[in-house]
């Protein structure tokens, strides 16, 4: 499996590029995920869509409907791809340290 070293820790990525175990997690790992999808800075909207995503995961282990996540944050879905232009799933959730979403292709 490939993986990433942040802060001399190397942290295990699947295929895809989506961590392992989501207790690795890091602001760090976030900006280094994040160049590697092409987003040059984590803005104040960057965070708030990821610790949403992240406290959604941990109280239910599952990642949040879309709708449900541009309800919650004020962001449209039309934002979201603009703040993580490879997705909701493929971006948002892989910068938030969750897993690869069901039905994410």
């Amino acid at each position: 499996m490939p993986g990433i070293v942040i802060n001399g820790r190397e942290i295990e990525l699947d295929e895809e590029g989506f961590i392992v175990d989501p207790e690795d997690w890091s602001e760090d790992l976030a900006g280094a995920l994040a160049s590697a999808e092409g987003i040059t800075e984590l803005t104040d909207d960057h965070w708030k869509v990821i610790y949403y995503l992240r406290d959604y995961y941990k109280q239910y282990q599952i990642a949040p409907m879309i709708r449900k996540l541009c309800k919650d944050t004020g962001c449209s879905l039309k934002y979201i791809y603009e703040l993580f232009p490879p997705g909701p799933a493929k971006g948002a959730c892989k910068l938030a340290g969750l897993p690869k979403p069901a039905g994410c292709v």
